[in-house]
């Protein structure tokens, strides 16, 4: 077993989603000659998804929202819209460990994080030093240069182009499904399993073939995505300035 390439785009945005890969073609179609009155009648599972694939691959925006592992075996929940110039913005939710919101916006990363994710990262320091972090940044925005050090992890996150570099052309043994709506969306589904865990992509019939969701039904790591606002504009708006703190002039 291996992964496909699926599973990229959530290992990039610090999530382990996956779409299992077996080997080419694959069985997933019904015997017989009569084809499915549903879209991409004339298409296999596999083709369905390597569309989706290249379709999503060549987005110029998307928003990723939903819930998936953190690698660590809690949870991460996401609500980001980017792009493939770098503007990010949203916000990431850690179990039980706090929230960050962020944006990106040309050469400079912001971050606020609330009271309960400065502590959580503040893990093995004095009560006193953690209890001074909190008074002076909880709730408020950081300030740093998208290229530092200590931001590449969140500018990587911010970067369309490093999220889907490898979303890519794969080997897969995916069933054909049935049509349905992701929010709204006409959609159409396709899934796979590898024993343990059940894996669902649901492909946009109307307009291009994006990716609409990514589901992974499983008992150690579950997760949900969903992917919209594909070629819109995101708009990341810099804080005021009275309510940023600069990082860098800190040297933090």
């Amino acid at each position: 077993m291996r992964r496909s390439t699926l599973a990229a785009l959530c290992l990039t945005a610090t999530a382990a989603l996956s779409l299992t890969a077996c080997g080419p073609g694959g069985p997933g179609e019904g015997a017989g000659n009569d084809k499915p009155k549903a879209p991409f009648a004339d298409l296999s599972g596999p083709q369905i998804v390597n569309k989706a694939m290249k379709a999503t691959r060549a987005a110029s925006s998307l928003t990723v929202k939903g819930h998936a592992p953190d690698g660590e075996g809690g949870q991460i929940a996401l609500d980001v819209a980017l792009d493939r110039k770098g503007e990010c913005t949203g916000s990431m939710g850690m179990s039980g460990q706090g929230r960050v919101d962020l944006v990106r916006t040309g050469p400079t990363l912001y971050l606020k994080s609330d009271e309960a994710f400065l502590r959580a990262q503040s893990k093995g320091e004095s009560k006193a030093a953690t209890d001074a972090v909190v008074k002076m940044l909880a709730g408020r925005w950081m300030k740093s240069k998208a290229d530092s050090p200590d931001s590449k992890e969140m500018t990587d996150f911010c970067d369309l182009d490093t999220m889907l570099a490898d979303f890519k052309s794969n080997d897969t043994v995916a069933r054909k499904g049935k049509e349905t709506t992701v929010d709204g969306t006409p959609a159409f589904t396709l899934t796979e399993s590898d024993g343990k865990d059940d894996y669902t992509i649901y492909v946009a019939t109307e307009g291009k073939p994006y990716v609409l969701k990514l589901v992974t039904k499983s008992a150690k790591d579950p997760s949900s995505l969903t992917f919209s606002g594909y070629d819109q504009p995101v708009h990341a708006t810099a804080p005021a300035d009275k309510d940023v703190v600069d990082l860098d002039k800190m040297g933090g």
